[in-house]
């Protein structure tokens, strides 16, 4: 992208990146329907839970027509394809729990899929570019952006749980618009050498991070641990360091030898990665190299986004230059919010994954079923790790230690005691 290369006089926006100025990384109004010729996909997608339920959905989709991707013309069109195929694939691969695993995709979902996801630049798998960011549509299309009048177009098995988990995901990326549109704001400041606009961006960025935690408090609300962690969570998981799936996946009609994607994962969202490189956060060799594995499977002009920032000059390094106090403790008080966004998604996952996976244990080692069964039922693969593949707790903690070490060496005493 041109922005990152040029001099120093254009300025830095976010007009190439596929950002809306309204939604963010979300893809504004998604299509909710395929060219009729996709019919017998869409026909499918809509249904897989009840399919999955029945243990009828791999029969449907082994009879389905092989269709040519090539009447999808647009990227909404697209985007709408791969989600529905995706949705598809994660059904048919997890239809029967982890013992009944497949070895591979038939071509006729395998060969689309692949041809879908190689002009839009993703993976062959669920992501959270297609699970969140093109999965809804207002119910009315006047209303509100917020969760009474949002819906799901695609879902999984767990019932009202999966809805939640989505749309909470897609409030936290509408809390971070703000945060965004004014990274551009920063970069063009440091640039410039305006001190006080730097400070002033950096004082919204705070206050969007800090109204992304408050959304992803309704997690608490709109979800349920049990079936969280009993029935949704093995339907976003890969077959990428998943011992169910110790080869991965053949899809078939595109190559013999099997593949190996990940499950969905936040690290999957475009926007903590933009923070990150804003704020000169630096991550060490496992977690960086998993959290930059999770940009190749962002939509790629966001993934672009990141590297472009990346490539700015430092702002920690203009904000020790400047020696401004309101600029230092904007800068600090951007850490100390994103301190507590990492806190508080550690906090979600203690609830949703680690709390579980003890009572799970515990009820299999009493040989307990009939008590809590759905819990005791699910996935022991993967019982510490997250859907991504990721060993999850290690992982987050990991990363939110290294967030700290972004403060300032001045650090007040002050702000030592946010850690």
């Amino acid at each position: 992208m041109a922005a990152a290369e040029s001099d120093s006089r254009s300025l830095f926006s976010l007009d190439s990146y596929h950002v809306s100025q309204e939604l963010g990384f979300i893809l504004p109004d998604p299509l909710e329907e395929l060219p009729p010729y996709y019919q017998p996909w869409m026909d499918i997608a809509l249904r897989v839970p009840e399919l999955v339920l029945s243990h009828e959905l791999r029969f449907h989709i082994n009879k389905m027509p092989l269709l040519s991707s090539q009447f999808l013309q647009k990227h909404r069109e697209l985007r709408l394809a791969h989600l529905a195929l995706s949705i598809m694939t994660m059904g048919y691969t997890w239809q029967g729990g982890e013992s009944n695993t497949v070895e591979k995709l038939p071509h006729n979902l395998a060969v689309p899929y692949w041809e879908v996801s190689q002009r839009l630049g993703l993976p062959p798998i669920l992501t959270h570019a297609d699970a969140v960011l093109a999965n809804w549509r207002k119910k009315d299309p006047e209303g509100p952006f917020d969760m009474e009048n949002l819906e799901l177009l695609l879902s999984l098995p767990g019932g009202d749980s999966v809805r939640g988990f989505f749309m909470v995901t897609l409030l936290v990326e509408l809390a971070a618009v703000p945060a965004l549109k004014n990274i551009p704001t920063v970069i063009n400041g440091v640039r410039c050498g305006d001190t006080e606009a730097v400070a002033r961006a950096l004082e919204e960025v705070s206050q969007s991070v800090e109204e992304m935690t408050d959304a992803l408090k309704l997690m608490h609300v709109y979800v349920e641990p049990s079936i969280f962690y009993g029935i949704m969570r093995i339907y976003l998981s890969g077959w990428k360091d998943n011992p169910s799936m110790p080869k991965g996946l053949i899809y078939e009609g595109v190559q013999p030898e099997p593949m190996e994607y990940s499950g969905g994962s936040a690290a999957q969202s475009s926007l903590l990665h933009c923070f990150d490189e804003l704020l000169g956060i630096k991550h060490e060799a496992k977690s960086g190299a998993f959290l930059t594995r999770m940009r190749n499977y962002m939509p790629p002009a966001h993934k672009q986004l990141i590297q472009d920032i990346s490539l700015q000059p430092s702002l920690k390094s203009f904000v020790h230059q400047q020696d401004s106090e309101r600029l230092n403790q904007a800068f600090q008080h951007c850490v100390t919010k994103l301190l507590a966004l990492r806190n508080y998604h550690i906090n979600i996952v203690s609830r949703f994954i680690t709390v579980p996976a003890a009572r799970a244990r515990q009820l299999r080692n009493q040989g307990q079923h009939s008590e809590g069964e759905m819990i005791s039922r699910a996935p022991t693969a993967l019982e510490e790790r997250g859907t991504g593949g990721s060993g999850i707790m290690i992982f987050l903690k990991t990363v939110r230690d290294q967030t700290k070490d972004a403060f300032l060496p001045e650090t007040s005493k002050e702000m030592k005691h946010h850690s």
